[in-house]
């Protein structure tokens, strides 16, 4: 094994913008068809394996630990749709779940099926074990069944570039149909009559860009596209309503959106514009019967920074909507979904998500009733919620905190005899459970809030042994991401449990350019507000060391995706912070990507970073914090990147260019170790024991790095 790291050569190119000159020594690791470029990933991996020999009795350890308190065969609550209660298996021993149903017996309460138990006609959909049997990946896109619960759309997976192939399955016979689409984004939807499914395709950039309707049985070739946006800059979505009657096309990006309806039921029905991307309003839209007729609700910010909720015909200008629920500057409507008597709204304030549950009834008049929530007890929490059907007298209700292990509830609705709750009644279905005897008593989160250097308050989770105090001698893992609008939001780990039983402090800085404060939260860490996620994250950590929270040379930082670009870009910041850092596939050479539209996803990311080709201002602003650009001659922390080979999102040759440039041009740091999964995407490998061993990976060496300091 070798003892010292692979010597990338250098091959210098020289890239000019706006006057500006960079030479790039290591652009040449981007050619994943090079045998040169795959040896000096497989050598970087020996170097990884050699550098981390001594933590592998610590993995194995993590690891096993993981594999004990966790249920192993286990199954999901049951969820009605239609005529059939849907739910998943997991079995000891099987990476990946099996799909099943039964049918209902008509009411709403879910069957007791006992896990690792046959139950009593049920019908295996999909097993995603023999699926993936033989092949080097695996992840599952669309799942959808037909509303009249005859066909199944699925999409699978088998390389780690989310490029999928669909395949259709007669549920009444078992067989699969012939039709196979290849090169397939995630969504799949069915037509009311389930003769026509619904599609999502990729340009050559991985940009979802239009949708297409293929008929059963007919020839691919012959699928028509039913919406297609030429647009760089735009995503496109499609997404069945509530009440499956109408399919909502969204091309949207992170500053406005157009969203087009689709009847389903006519089945040459052209979309109908709702408001088109002119009006720069960033918009989603549901379905509701008000009255016997059909009506459209839309989550939108026209004058509302944080939305509002309206009704809306298509067509009209925002300003003659009518207001449902008004806008707060301290309260963001992230979303809305429907029943059939009622709203379900995404409300977050505070920092915490939950649900709100708004009545039907005189919606938008004078004789609308006021909304209400489910009532929970923990400071730090998050809920969510749903129904799996149009007509159902509850709600699905998924509960979580820090804590306290994942939970299911049923939640009673008014207005209907069919229901087996009352009005605000809870009814626990499941709790996920932990095995080995885990009581969240023996464990605490608490909420701080540090300081920024403009003066700003910045949230901080604190998760860590009950009875710890702020005392300056613990270990501490600050984590973080801080883009995209996206909230840290309180969830439970098992696998963190191996950290906290090992006496570290577990902290997520909640940086601006989340969504943890609502829409202008996100707005100061975007663009030409980005620096302000990475100093906020320096300013969090300084927090910690100071408050007492984690001791002197024994706080480690870890990220992933745009969290790997906070991570390379606070190492450049104030490297001397942190005793050890794991960046998951980082986004640390940023500017490069930004300016090649031709790149995987680039030119979608100029409403979240700026467009770097047009502006020189927004090249300058990048330049100076993109983390490739920005390594210098200091003393870097032990550094950790870890990657995937067949990531579309962020690709691989980010931090690879990166880990060549921080040996080269800081020697004495580190160690610097680069790994790359062969055979992965942007979630690394397939199946859960290889994620669990990836986690045991990350925290064995964080731990190491700890100890590195005794």
């Amino acid at each position: 094994m070798p003892v010292t790291p692979p010597i990338a050569p250098k091959d210098p190119i020289t890239r000019t913008h706006h006057g500006h000159e960079f030479v790039d020594n290591y652009e040449w690791l981007r050619d994943k068809d090079s045998e040169q470029v795959i040896s000096h990933l497989k050598a970087e991996n020996e170097y990884t394996d050699a550098v981390t020999a001594d933590q592998e009795q610590l993995r194995d350890d993590i690891f096993n630990e993981i594999k004990s308190r966790t249920k192993e065969t286990d199954l999901s609550v049951p969820s009605r749709k239609g005529r059939w209660w849907y739910y998943t298996r997991t079995v000891e021993g099987g990476q990946h779940a099996a799909f099943y149903r039964v049918a209902a017996d008509g009411g709403w309460t879910p069957p007791v099926i006992e896990p690792g138990v046959a139950f009593d006609g049920e019908q295996l959909l999909l097993d995603g074990n023999a699926e993936a049997e033989g092949q080097p990946f695996f992840s599952i896109g669309a799942f959808t069944v037909s509303e009249c619960g005859n066909f199944l759309a699925y999409s699978l997976d088998l390389k780690g570039d989310e490029r999928f192939t669909m395949r259709v399955k007669d549920l009444r016979t078992g067989e699969l149909l012939p039709d196979e689409i290849p090169d397939v984004f995630y969504s799949a939807d069915f037509n009311l009559d389930a003769t026509a499914v619904y599609y999502t395709v990729l340009d050559d950039s991985w940009r979802p860009c239009e949708i297409r309707k293929h008929v059963l049985g007919a020839p691919v070739a012959d699928d028509t596209a039913v919406y297609t946006d030429t647009d760089q800059g735009m995503w496109v979505g499609v997404d069945p309503s509530a009440s499956r009657k109408y399919l909502f096309i969204s091309s949207s990006c992170s500053e406005y959106s157009e969203v087009h309806i689709l009847d389903v039921s006519v089945s040459d029905a052209e979309p109908q514009l709702v408001l088109s991307r002119d009006a720069r309003v960033l918009y989603d839209v549901e379905h509701v019967e008000l009255d016997g007729a059909d009506r459209f609700i839309a989550v939108h910010n026209h004058d509302a920074v944080n939305s509002m909720v309206s009704l809306l015909t298509p067509g009209a200008p925002p300003q003659d909507w009518r207001t449902v629920v008004a806008h707060s500057p301290t309260r963001r409507i992230d979303g809305v979904s429907a029943l059939a008597g009622h709203l379900l709204l995404g409300v977050r304030e505070d920092t915490l998500e939950t649900v709100k549950i708004l009545p039907l009834a005189g919606l938008g008049t004078v004789d609308q009733r006021p909304w209400w929530s489910p009532e929970f007890d923990e400071e730090l929490y998050s809920c969510s919620a749903g129904a799996s059907a149009y007509d159902a007298p509850v709600i699905r209700v998924a509960y979580r905190s820090f804590i306290t292990p994942p939970r299911i509830y049923d939640l009673g609705l008014a207005g209907t005899d069919e229901s087996p709750l009352g009005e605000g009644e809870l009814a626990l279905r499941k709790e996920t459970p932990v095995l080995g005897g885990y009581n969240p008593a023996d464990y605490q989160q608490r909420r701080l809030w540090a300081t920024a250097a403009d003066g700003t308050r910045i949230p901080v989770s604190v998760i860590c042994r009950a009875g710890m105090e702020p005392d300056g001698t613990h270990n501490a893992l600050i984590y973080g991401y801080g883009s995209y609008e996206v909230s840290m939001d309180p969830e439970f780990s098992i696998a963190r449990l191996s950290l906290l039983d090992r006496g570290v402090v577990f902290a997520i800085a909640h940086v601006r350019g989340g969504g943890e404060l609502g829409r202008p939260w996100y707005d100061d860490g975007k663009k030409l507000n980005k620096r302000n996620s990475f100093t906020d994250f320096v300013d969090c950590s300084r927090f910690l060391l100071e408050e007492g929270w984690a001791a002197e040379g024994r706080l480690a930082a870890m990220g992933g995706s745009a969290g790997g670009l906070l991570m390379g870009a606070v190492l450049n910041l104030a490297p001397q912070l942190y005793c050890g850092v794991v960046a998951q596939v980082p986004f640390v050479d940023t500017l490069t990507s930004i300016l090649d539209p031709e790149l995987p996803l680039s030119a979608l990311e100029w409403e979240e970073w700026g467009n770097p080709i047009e502006s020189a201002e927004v090249y300058e602003y990048m330049a100076s914090y993109s983390p490739y650009e920005n390594v210098r001659d200091v003393q870097y922390p032990a550094i950790a990147a870890v990657t995937s080979l067949h990531d579309t999102r962020v690709l691989y040759v980010e931090p690879a260019k990166w880990v060549a440039k921080l040996r080269d041009v800081a020697p004495d740091g580190g160690p610097v170790v680069l790994k790359t999964e062969m055979q992965g995407g942007h979630g690394g490998a397939s199946g859960r024991y290889e994620v669990w061993k990836d986690r045991a990976w990350d925290f064995a060496f964080i731990l190491a790095c700890f100890e590195d300091r005794s």
